[in-house]
């Protein structure tokens, strides 16, 4: 498991909007089903004494730090103050802010991201499922029914691709020790990079499996890094049919003249020795050939 484990003490930003709520109870369900700690607060500004799936909800993060001991936040609210509910969050000293809010303006996110960088806190996202270590904790969105414990990292720009490919592992009796969901958008917290390192320094991830799509070149960073600590790495990129000199769906699904787009990124990664898949049927085979 990276980043969190039974222990952490969840604070869910949003908690009283419908997929806070809602959400909330999905994650909170999940910890007693594993026995972990689960949502110990809520915010929502004004909102404060309310109670959501017999969860506090508090005005401000720091008060749901100070009361509650909350160690990482999951973040349901408007695009509009998503930059000053990470920046609230990191200032109040969660160690995460998992960003599932779309839609967030890139300034604001390259400010938000950079602010909680200089406090010690990661952002996952935005504009993504979360994260998921089977059986220990769930941060997020992701449908945990899918998935299973075990030994395989997963790494996404995507969310319903991480679905179908989890899926797939563990229909494969293939179980994951955590499955991050990094967002799609131009600018995002944690990278390939990051969360490799994560993996890399974690005795339970064997392998990972990286999931990219065009635009940029985080994949390839991703894999050469990978490389470097000498962890195990399959990838698959979507979007091979994809149009050039277009905007596909997430804002950082853009290729420019060869330089982002899925067979360029398919090029790179198998000059760099990268398996890569050219269906998702075909990850948990190759999966089990590098374990």
């Amino acid at each position: 498991m990276i980043y969190a484990d039974k222990s952490t003490r969840i604070v869910v930003l949003g908690a009283t909007g419908n997929q806070g709520s809602f959400h909330l109870e999905r994650m909170q369900q999940y910890a007693r089903t594993v026995g972990g700690a689960g949502v110990v607060a809520g915010v929502t500004p004004g909102k404060g004494g309310q109670v959501v799936s017999d969860v506090n909800v508090y005005d401000s993060v720091r008060e749901a730090v100070l009361e509650q001991d909350a160690q990482v936040g999951v973040m349901f609210v408007p695009s509009r103050i998503a930059k000053d509910s990470i920046m609230e969050g990191a200032d109040a000293g969660l160690d995460l802010v998992v960003a599932i809010t779309e839609g967030i303006p890139v300034h604001d996110v390259m400010k938000a991201v950079a602010f909680a960088k200089a406090h010690d806190c990661a952002v996952i996202g935005p504009n993504c499922p979360g994260l998921i270590s089977p059986g220990v904790i769930s941060l997020g969105i992701m449908p945990t029914h899918l998935t299973m414990p075990g030994k395989v990292g997963v790494i996404s720009r995507s969310g319903t691709l991480t679905y179908a490919v989890v899926d797939a592992l563990t229909q494969n009796n293939i179980g994951q020790s955590t499955v991050v969901g990094i967002g799609g958008d131009q600018v995002i917290g944690q990278t390939f990079v990051d969360v490799i390192n994560r993996f890399a320094e974690d005795e339970n991830t064997q392998a990972v499996v990286l999931l990219g799509e065009v635009g940029g070149n985080l994949e390839e960073e991703g894999a050469h890094f990978a490389k470097e600590v000498e962890l195990p790495l399959i990838a698959f990129i979507a979007g091979v049919s994809a149009p050039p000199d277009k905007r596909m769906g997430h804002a950082g699904a853009i290729v420019f003249g060869g330089e982002g787009d899925a067979q360029s990124k398919i090029n790179r990664l198998v000059a760099q020795g990268v398996p890569v898949a050219s269906e998702i049927a075909d990850i948990p085979r190759m999966v089990q050939e590098v374990v």
